[in-house]
């Protein structure tokens, strides 16, 4: 994990592309967020949000 993060780390530096850091950022706290609520009483307060 830590030599992809490393690699994507140069891609941006390397393209100039920090614009995708905060969506990439974005997207895994949702998908984590979705991933540990996945069996809770918290899912159905989720599904709202989209």
């Amino acid at each position: 994990m830590g030599s992809f993060l490393k690699e994507f780390w140069a891609f941006l530096r390397a393209r100039k592309k920090y614009w995708l850091l905060p969506i990439v950022v974005v997207m895994v706290l949702l998908g984590g967020l979705v991933v540990l609520t996945q069996g809770s009483a918290v899912a159905p307060f989720i599904y709202t949000l989209f």
